[in-house]
């Protein structure tokens, strides 16, 4: 039975209308898959002698640090990894027994890319402790405990994949103890130090892992189990409705219907909940360039002033129209002006730009300059970034799954050449401007440059909102059979 699932999953795939883009991707992410393996590949065989030369102990400075690497590996999952499903309804009316479709589904995640990357880390590690003299006994075993722990993550990220926003959570707690750490007020190292260091010496400790690993599995199995029927766990939820009249939009026409519609899906929605904590969690990323230029350079500035005062900008249109997906057929058999929808999306991406440049007036701590840079940030997001991230939303046929938090930060299907070649101006584009300016002057005409574009693009945009209506209504129909793709 698992050879037939096999087949149908390799079927499913191949006989997909995004065969050609699931192929490019998969493609695309071999090269990344390879450019981490490698990483890790290095760090495995490097890190005992890098260690040694800083005269500490290998393994109880690995030891020592593991439980951070743990904790990034759940939030990372949290994050980025998504939960193999199988289209399990047509199945559950043939013979075929619940637990053999659990145990296949549960199974599919033991060789997700996110288990098996740590093994080219933990696997030439152990290799070396051994060829320098530590017992191979002892490494065995320390590689199993250590490994459990991984596998341990995955199914903790099975259980919490209906829980929303917890990577923030743990993303929060991880931060707080490594600050505290670094501080000196507070070291989680001491308490869970002597625990792997136990996996590492005694011949009892591994187990601990192995057992709750064990218990886990079976907790998962049977939790998935029990949901298994159309009548329960395969079934729809449903809230009690709540009405909201947001009169004060009905003197904007057209435009403040649509802008109703968007505001109540942004409140009522768990994919669009995340978004909001995604634009949040933008706006401190110009910390990691306004902090310091060792590592990044000057010129970078105006990268981070784009993507504070642009976060919502980038994750809500990335997706547009796709955040309608479930009801866009229903759409487009009404008299719905195209430019009239696409200036609602895009006046709800312009009034949270100004928004997020306000708050982001924290950055004066750093000096005026800084905030000048986020400042021309959105006005660059306003005038060219805003009919960029609509017109590449023509070519994103991703209908979201507006319950679930997961995938907020892209899908599959939104990757195609089309979209890659719009970001470059997106991004590449107010980078090159800055530095010529910066290079031939000095940075205040970089910044004169990127915001005279930007204006020049907001006196621009009905002929923009124009090219892009063209594009929507060339794409309805290729955009339509998308969303009604399932698998």
């Amino acid at each position: 039975m698992i050879q037939k699932f096999l087949y149908l999953e390799w079927k499913a795939f191949f006989r997909s209308a995004s065969f050609a883009t699931n192929l490019a991707l998969k493609i695309l992410m071999g090269f990344v898959a390879a450019y981490f393996i490698l990483v890790f590949l290095a760090l495995g065989i490097g890190v005992f002698y890098i260690f040694k030369k800083m005269n500490l102990d290998p393994i109880i400075t690995v030891n020592k640090f593991m439980i951070y690497y743990v904790v990034m590996d759940l939030i990372i999952r949290l994050l980025l990894q998504k939960i193999p499903v199988m289209n399990i309804r047509p199945l559950l009316i043939f013979p075929i027994k619940k637990a053999t479709i659990v145990h296949f589904s549960l199974g599919k995640t033991v060789l997700s890319f996110f288990n098996l990357v740590h093994g080219f880390f933990l696997i030439p590690f152990s290799i070396v402790l051994m060829i320098e003299g530590y017992d191979v006994i002892y490494v065995i075993l320390w590689f199993t405990g250590i490994f459990s722990l991984l596998y341990i993550n995955n199914f903790i990220n099975i259980i919490l994949s209906n829980k929303d926003n917890l990577f923030v959570i743990f993303l929060g707690i991880a931060a707080i103890l490594g600050g505290l750490h670094y501080y000196g007020l507070f070291n989680i190292t001491e308490i869970t130090a002597p625990f792997f260091n136990a996996v590492f010496n005694t011949y009892w400790a591994f187990a601990i892992p192995v057992l709750v690993l064990i218990v886990l599995y079976y907790f998962t199995f049977l939790y998935f189990k029990r949901n298994l029927y159309l009548d329960a766990g395969l079934s729809n939820k449903y809230d009690v409705a709540k009405t909201e009249n947001l009169t004060w939009l009905n003197k904007f026409g057209t435009i403040g219907t649509f802008l109703k519609n968007d505001i109540k899906l942004i409140k009522r929605n768990k994919r669009s909940k995340t978004t909001i904590g995604l634009s949040v969690m933008f706006l401190f990323y110009g910390l990691l360039f306004f902090s310091s230029t060792a590592f990044y350079g000057p010129v970078m500035h105006i990268f981070a002033g784009i993507f504070v005062s642009g976060g919502f900008l980038i994750t809500f249109g990335q997706f547009v129209p796709s955040w309608d997906s479930a009801y866009y057929q229903l759409m487009m058999t009404q008299n719905i002006p195209y430019k009239e929808y696409l200036s609602s999306k895009w006046w709800l991406m312009v009034i949270a730009t100004i928004l997020t440049t306000i708050v982001a007036s924290f950055y004066l701590y750093f000096g005026f300059q800084t905030y000048l840079v986020i400042i021309v940030g959105a006005i660059y997001n306003i005038g060219v970034n805003s009919h960029l991230v609509l017109l590449g939303g023509a070519y994103t046929k991703t209908p979201i799954d507006l319950s679930s938090g997961k995938g907020a930060f892209g899908d599959k299907k939104a990757f195609n050449m089309k979209t890659m070649l719009i970001s470059i101006p997106q991004l590449g584009l107010p980078v090159l401007l800055y530095w010529l300016g910066s290079k031939y002057a000095n940075p205040n005409v970089g910044l004169v440059l990127v915001a005279a574009v930007g204006v020049i693009g907001f006196a621009l945009k009905n002929k923009a909102f124009s090219l892009i209506e063209k594009v929507y209504k060339t794409e309805k129909y290729a955009t339509i059979a998308a969303y009604k793709q399932k698998g």
